[in-house]
């Protein structure tokens, strides 16, 4: 009978998934929940506007959309992103908007 070779146990230097990364991206998405679009009166996490944190050593990058391209909250709501994505990593943070459309069927669906 012959063994069958097993598979290594995965480790804390697995790159297929790092918690510590995981956990501030999820940190990132709590903080983002109190930017509230004022005309919909929901937050930019559960309209789905949020499509990308991109976590890096120095810097983050935050990719969304808008629900309407000429969205007149546009600056101050990608203002409020990226103030509260800084109030969790200690670095500089930048937001991207996507050409995208925001698609209402999106919503309520969780990272």
């Amino acid at each position: 009978m012959t063994e069958q070779p097993q598979a290594a146990p995965a480790s804390a230097a697995d790159p297929t998934f790092d918690a510590q990364r995981r956990a501030t991206e999820l940190a990132i998405l709590d903080s983002l929940r109190a930017v509230v679009d004022p005309e919909i009166g929901m937050n930019v996490v559960e309209l789905a506007l949020i499509r990308q944190i991109i976590l890096g050593p120095d810097t983050t990058e935050i990719k969304m959309i808008l629900t309407t391209p000429f969205c007149p909250y546009a600056g101050a709501m990608i203002q409020q992103v990226k103030e509260q994505a800084e109030s969790v990593v200690d670095h500089d943070v930048k937001v991207t908007l996507l050409a995208e459309r925001w698609d209402p069927r999106d919503a309520g669906l969780m990272w």
